[in-house]
């Protein structure tokens, strides 16, 4: 009997299209999913690399929020691939948080999972989704009572 396949990151990228001036959800976690991101100081260091134009390619982010052991970013796509622009935050972000934890080593998990939007999806509604993440985890009962998020509509 043939061993059935595992998703993993690899099963993540086949088939995976960067379309320019797309919207992407996007999400990346720590790795081995780490709750760094409950620390006040990198969870704000996570929150300016979200923020940061040289931390994006030439994506602009319309709305994030750091989670403790992950990141969700709604981007609209430039002419950079979707991975350059995840690997790029990665990078980045990775070189600040290690710097400042005075670690090394790999900080992120490899892979991310992404969701293009469609044409009849609401990217506010998306937007509104991404931000409520904290109090459908529990974390807050409002959002406005979570510091780790934004988003380009307010």
């Amino acid at each position: 009997m043939p061993k059935p396949i595992k998703p993993g990151h690899r099963a993540l990228r086949k088939g995976r299209y960067s379309q320019v001036n797309g919207i992407y959800l996007l999400t990346t976690v720590t790795e081995q999913r780490v709750p760094w991101f409950q620390d006040i100081t990198f969870a704000q260091i996570a929150c300016r690399a979200a923020e940061d134009p040289a931390c994006l390619a030439d994506a602009q982010n319309l709305c994030w929020v750091v989670m403790p052991d992950h990141v969700h970013l709604l981007l609209l796509l430039g002419g950079s691939s979707l991975s350059r622009v995840v690997q790029r935050f990665k990078a980045v972000s990775a070189r600040r948080l290690n710097h400042e934890i005075g670690r090394s080593g790999r900080f992120w998990a490899p892979g991310f999972h992404d969701h293009a939007l469609r044409a009849e999806e609401d990217i506010k509604q998306v937007a509104r989704y991404v931000v409520a993440n904290p109090v459908r985890a529990g974390l807050v009962k409002r959002v406005a009572e979570y510091p780790y998020w934004n988003a380009v509509w307010l």
